[in-house]
């Protein structure tokens, strides 16, 4: 164990003085090494910082909830074709309150329906605010928490009554250094009352966040546009009872609303039955690719910074020929000169990478707080990094440092280096 660290100790020294006494040809030869782990880590932490923002949004979206549509999330794949699908129905609010009275799997369903209208608070205005209309289950089926106020009750949605809830964003937007609650702003010509704000939620994977919403009653809405229109983008959101697998919710549904749209025994479905588990196998697949892409990026930089870190070994091997055989001579065996030139090959290739670690870190820090997105350089990335950094590193190094362990100390003596 004794000899281990002594080794360990002479092999560090060697290795940092030969870097120090080559600043220049060690800087441009770790360059390659530093890009190469930037490269393959800025893209894995810019990957993984998005999957987790899209795996939180599916989960805000719930792995038990299923959604009646027109156009299916899992693409065109089969025996339909676009025009088959172009051709279908929206669903119609009125659909709603059938499939609350047929589903039996079903605990709650609800309509949703949105548009952008321009938004106005006093002298404040916000163009383009998005006007999500839906029916009053909607808390049932979508994961969300309340910052201030509360929800619209089922009395309130039948009513049609003037009430809206804010995303946290459009509030502190809107309403500046004022509480939004039971305040009134104007849309569609018309007053609508602040009852609740939600909790900010952040960037969602796909467009789900409720930060930057405005929700009503649909009853509400449809005073202003014509909720079953396709341009509106209606769709039934159903969520299982407890103890009920989507398998069976869709078998349910299926019949449900085939017996809704009076559909033929032999007729195909004129709908689509989403659910989250589409997304994720296609976000698995696109995430698969986008790391291969990184990997084939940073592999180029990373492969010249190996082949520079093995020049940068020959060349040290011949400056210290002589310094081997003296080390020989005196009883140096073969594994300690190859365990010194390979911990110097390491080592240089450890340097590079943390480099390139630290180039991800800061980059991730200011993307982070510039641009409001939760960017983070995760341990298994830095991990990654390590250890990718360790194995070039071994690899690059271990030819020049078997041939330094295999000089006759003979030889090596009388080189002038």
């Amino acid at each position: 164990m004794i000899l281990f660290i002594k080794l360990i100790r002479e092999s560090a020294i060697f290795a940092i003085t030969s870097v120090l006494a080559n600043k220049l040809r060690t800087m441009l030869t770790l360059l390659g090494i530093t890009i190469g782990i930037f490269a393959i880590i800025s893209v894995f932490s810019v990957v993984d910082s998005l999957e987790r923002q899209i795996r939180n949004s599916i989960a805000a979206l719930g792995d038990n909830v299923v959604y009646i549509q027109k156009w299916p999330w899992g693409g065109f794949e089969g025996e339909y074709r676009w025009w088959d699908y172009m051709g279908r129905p929206v669903p119609q609010l009125n659909e709603l309150e059938e499939i609350q009275r047929r589903a039996g799997t079903v605990e709650a369903a609800a309509f949703i329906v949105n548009t952008s209208r321009r938004v106005e608070y006093l002298t404040t205005s916000i163009n383009n605010v998005s006007i999500v209309g839906v029916t009053a289950d909607y808390d049932q089926v979508r994961n969300f928490d309340l910052h201030a106020g509360r929800y619209f009750t089922a009395m309130e949605s039948a009513a049609a009554r003037n009430v809206a809830i804010i995303g946290y964003d459009l509030a502190q937007n809107l309403f500046v250094d004022v509480d939004p609650i039971g305040k009134s702003v104007k849309m569609f010509g018309q007053n609508a009352i602040i009852i609740g704000v939600f909790q900010k939620e952040g960037m969602g994977g796909f467009g789900e966040s409720v930060d930057s919403q405005l929700i009503i009653p649909v009853s509400y809405l449809s005073q202003f546009i014509n909720v079953n229109q396709e341009r509106f983008g209606p769709m039934i959101m159903a969520k299982g009872r407890p103890g009920i697998s989507n398998e069976e919710m869709i078998d349910d549904l299926t019949g449900v609303m085939r017996a809704i749209r009076r559909l033929p025994p032999m007729a195909d479905s004129n709908f689509a039955l989403n659910e989250t588990s589409l997304l994720s196998e296609g976000f698995d697949g696109l995430f698969a690719i986008i790391n291969m892409a990184g990997w084939i990026i940073g592999g180029f930089s990373i492969l010249v910074g190996g082949f520079g870190i093995a020049n940068i070994m020959f060349v040290s091997v011949r400056e210290r020929t002589s310094i081997i055989g003296i080390q020989k001579a005196l009883g140096a065996k073969n594994y300690f000169i190859l365990w010194q030139f390979l911990f110097e090959a390491v080592m240089l290739s450890l340097m590079g990478g943390a480099v390139g670690l630290l180039l991800v870190f800061t980059g991730t820090a200011i993307v982070s707080s510039v641009f409001d997105i939760d960017f983070l350089l995760s341990a298994s990335n830095i991990l990654l990094g390590i250890n990718v950094s360790a194995i070039i590193g071994l690899v690059s190094g271990f030819l020049p440092a078997w041939s330094a362990a295999r000089l006759d100390p003979v030889v090596a003596i009388r080189s002038t280096g």
